[in-house]
């Protein structure tokens, strides 16, 4: 939502204060402008990305239009879950979590944390985890450098997308430039035209400069920097699970390794203590 309006009020304010000053909206229309800066722009973004990168560009795009799945609801529940874990471990033993970490889209544990459970992203991180600690590898200082190792791939291959959208928009002001050069290359095999025409046609040109810096840094700019924090959304709730894991392999009690997990949240998505305390109440037994 927040995306629609922030393009609505680039498009208003650009267009609406350059009709205040007293310009004329109607010189800006320049299609074949718009062709040559976008068609170009998406030509070459095509010829530097890979098929699959291109494909989450689409994804990407649409995910801006809604809000961030990382919320307070969801580090709420996440902490819950871990709780549940820790406390099924404590109580049972690693091998109690045989049958949820093997099959865990049938897993009645996982079930019951909706949220969790549709982001087979995490729950595979998790899953994977569990399996190699209940195989035996509990080494605290291995599995951290292991999982720093699997974050920063992760982070890697999300910034992909980001990372290609910000070079096209870097690219675009100089092909806003060439769309103007083309312009003036036009109106120069229109020299012996009168004074109107000739200005109608470098306006035009010109218009092709504008539109080049306006879609990069009123446009495709931002959404690469959105999608970066996306990107950085995701990454903490990795974080998070991989902080309350190391706190129960390092000897904390369920309660406080969940707590160790909490405190590395930002605040605006970070739960209370109470609500905390209150959601893991509430958590069954498995």
């Amino acid at each position: 939502m927040l995306t629609i309006v922030g393009s609505l009020i680039v498009i208003v304010c650009v267009l609406g204060g350059y009709a205040a000053l007293g310009g004329n909206i109607f010189v800006l229309w320049q299609p074949f402008e718009v062709v040559i800066i976008v068609g170009a722009a998406v030509g070459a973004y095509m010829i530097a990305n890979p098929k699959h990168v291109l494909k989450d560009t689409v994804a990407g795009v649409k995910s801006l239009l809604g809000r961030s799945k990382y919320d307070r609801d969801a580090y709420l529940e996440l902490l819950s879950l871990l709780f549940a874990v820790f406390k099924a471990v404590r109580t049972k033993g690693w091998l109690a979590l045989e049958q949820h970490i093997e099959h865990p889209e049938d897993s009645e544990l996982f079930r019951q944390f909706p949220i969790f459970s549709s982001n087979p992203h995490a729950m595979q991180f998790l899953c994977d985890y569990l399996r190699i600690i209940s195989l035996g590898s509990s080494n605290p200082h291995e599995l951290d450098a292991l999982m720093d190792e699997e974050i920063e791939t992760i982070h890697a291959e999300r910034s992909h997308v980001a990372s290609a959208m910000q070079t096209m928009a870097d690219g675009m002001p100089a092909l806003g430039i060439v769309a103007a050069v083309l312009g003036v290359i036009k109106t120069m095999g229109a020299i012996t035209e009168p004074p109107e025409v000739l200005g109608h046609s470098i306006g035009g040109a010109l218009v092709g400069t504008f539109m080049g810096v306006w879609l990069s840094y009123g446009f495709v700019g931002p959404m690469a920097a959105a999608l970066k924090m996306r990107i950085d959304d995701e990454i903490k709730y990795y974080l998070c699970i991989k902080t309350g894991l190391l706190a129960y392999l390092q000897g904390s009690a369920p309660q406080i390794a969940i707590e160790f997990a909490r405190k590395i949240l930002l605040s605006e998505v970070r739960p209370t203590f109470n609500e905390v305390e209150d959601a893991t109440s509430a958590v069954p037994t498995i």
